[in-house]
């Protein structure tokens, strides 16, 4: 920590000062938290992008068109990425950031009121934590966690500094998905029974690639974090790093984090008492540890005796329309042909993402998070009914109550997150396991079953010091 961090600890040791914020262990040293920040009406939230080499551009983008947001920093362990994006900063003439490689470091720095988080899974829980104890708020890509029981902390770090958190499930901020969900809350469909997410994306193979010496620029352990330290090579390192155990969740974590979210949402279900998932890596003689197709179920066994029924689909090449899912009846929008999503014509996007709610009176179906919408399909001859497209800005909310400090009104609240996400870490130890897992909502943990929650707490990979989860945040 920085000399001016050891001071304030020193000082308030020293002068017994009481603050309604109180006392926060970070990286291995306590300070003095800080009292959220009052906004005027003409301040700007000052945030700090971490992890800028691919999603994390897409926060800087949605941070510089809000007036109320300012992007005063960005960290990347990479120095080349960092120096990318400083030069597209200047090209689009905005003010020149600050740059870090440690978070940290970042961290100490006062002037800072929120994280945004973009990088790799396994860090994003720890970074979180880190931020929230550092009096930040903070808004965490998907998936939330790399594991159940880290998700669970995050949510508590959440609560115990009182930081607004949001998870990076953007399609919720969407108008007319929670019109959609607004539906099915109000019966149109009648008794839903049944939610199916489908993440049917083309992905070509990774292939093999050597053992490498680190790329000049690259903090390789600060990349790595908490994850066992391994040798350099690139199918562990920008984005197929996915495709990996130590760091990734397969596509079930990454794109399915989305319609995961979605089918639990509308389905008004939170954690399952069982999960099954089944599937392997199909086709490809390549360095993927992941499953690239997978089948899961989930069931909800309710208080009033009823049963509910989650599943979800991975498949990782050829596929067809499921309820005009990524076709072209969900309205083509304005601009090129998008590579994803339900806004082009089949030939032109072979993707098919999204979720499809069955119910006594019918169906609907919803698209993925770049083209926002939902149809439905009524009685025994399905006949078309409502439908809505929309998408909202789940940056603008996440700022909004940065400033309000209104955590109700986040979109997409970290508990939300966390619930959701737990269903990707349940279906990875059953796929894993090979075996069906008995859950308990209540604890959050396997039933009779040490190996599975040896998995639910990342038992079987650990945390590397000093990058470790707090068992006490």
């Amino acid at each position: 920590m920085s000399n001016e961090s050891d001071v304030t600890r020193r000082d308030f040791l020293k002068t017994g000062v009481k603050t309604t914020a109180g006392l926060a262990a970070f990286n291995g040293v306590t300070f003095l938290t800080h009292p959220s920040r009052v906004f005027g009406a003409n301040d700007r939230v000052r945030v700090a992008v971490c992890g800028v080499h691919g999603r994390g551009w897409d926060h800087v983008e949605g941070y510089l068109h809000l007036k109320n947001a300012e992007v005063a920093a960005l960290c990347d362990v990479d120095e080349s990425v960092l120096q990318k994006r400083l030069a597209q900063l200047e090209k689009m003439g905005k003010p020149k950031p600050q740059t870090y490689s440690d978070i940290r470091k970042l961290l100490e720095d006062k002037s800072i009121d929120a994280v945004s988080i973009a990088t790799p899974n396994h860090w994003h829980s720890l970074m979180g934590i880190w931020a929230c104890q550092a009096g930040k708020d903070v808004y965490v890509e998907k998936p939330c966690s790399h594991n159940i029981w880290e998700g669970r902390q995050l949510v508590r770090a959440a609560e115990k500094y009182n930081r607004m958190v949001q998870q990076g499930t953007q399609i919720r901020s969407s108008p007319a998905l929670k019109e959609g969900i607004q539906k099915i809350r109000d019966g149109f469909l009648g008794e839903v029974y049944l939610a199916r997410g489908l993440c049917f994306k083309w992905r070509k193979s990774i292939g093999h690639t050597p053992v490498e010496p680190v790329p000049a620029g690259v903090n390789y352990d600060m990349w790595t974090g908490p994850a066992p330290l391994q040798a350099f090579s690139r199918n562990r390192f920008h984005y197929n790093w996915h495709w990996q155990w130590p760091y990734g969740n397969g596509d079930l974590g990454n794109q399915g984090s989305h319609q995961l979210d979605v089918a639990r949402w509308g389905l008004g279900v939170k954690l399952p008492n069982k999960a099954s998932a089944v599937g392997g890596h199909f086709m490809f003689d390549d360095d993927q540890q992941t499953p690239n197709t997978l089948n899961c179920a989930f069931q909800y066994d309710l208080p009033d005796g009823k049963r509910k029924m989650l599943e979800f689909e991975v498949r990782h090449w050829m596929t067809h329309r499921e309820a005009e899912i990524g076709s072209a009846a969900f309205g083509k929008p304005q601009g090129p042909i998008p590579t994803t999503g339900m806004g082009g014509p089949i030939q032109g996007d072979r993707n098919t993402i999204g979720d499809i709610f069955y119910g006594s009176k019918g169906y609907l179906a919803t698209g993925d998070e770049d083209v926002c919408g939902y149809m439905t399909w009524m009685g025994e001859n399905q006949e078309p009914g409502p439908r809505a497209q929309a998408a909202g800005d789940h940056y603008g909310n996440f700022i909004d109550c940065v400033v309000s400090r209104k955590r109700e009104n986040l979109n997409a609240p970290i508990e939300e997150g966390h619930i959701s996400c737990a269903l990707v870490h349940l279906a990875n130890a059953s796929y894993r396991l090979g075996r069906t897992i008995n859950f308990d909502p209540a604890t959050e943990k396997a039933i009779n079953d040490d190996e599975a929650n040896l998995l639910l707490r990342d038992g079987d990979r650990g945390y590397r010091a000093p990058y470790v989860v707090p068992d006490e945040v």
